[in-house]
């Protein structure tokens, strides 16, 4: 009853206007940044490792390097302040989370297997 309840509570917050993207793919995220009275816009481009959760609470994990540092962010799929999710690279993946990219260090760490490049593959033979 009390999940009925929840549910009804948060699906006007739902936003079903995002794009699909998935476990390994390379994303750009819009973030809205509000810096005293101004307001913009950041992107935090990287690789999707985690994706957790369901309907509100639903979030995914980002992880790029930066400066030789490897950096993740956790965002909220429905939060107000992601303005939208490009998918930059679409990828094939075989797990649900990508957590051994974090032990990877230099071009490692990006080496995802491309979609585009399994298929162009798969037409050559």
């Amino acid at each position: 009853m009390n999940n009925q309840l929840l549910e009804e509570v948060t699906n006007k917050y739902l936003k079903n206007d995002r794009d699909q993207f998935k476990v390994g793919d390379g994303v750009k995220v819009h973030v809205r940044v509000r810096e005293g009275e101004k307001e913009r816009i950041q992107i935090f481009a990287g690789i999707i490792i985690a994706c957790k959760g369901s309907g509100i609470h639903e979030t995914f994990t980002v992880r790029r390097i930066a400066s030789g540092v490897g950096v993740e962010r956790v965002f909220p799929v429905h939060s107000p302040l992601i303005d939208k999710v490009e998918v930059d690279r679409e990828s094939i993946t075989m797990r649900a989370r990508m957590y051994y990219l974090r032990d990877r260090i230099g071009k490692e760490a990006n080496k995802v297997k491309e979609k585009r490049l399994f298929e162009a593959k798969r037409k050559s033979r």
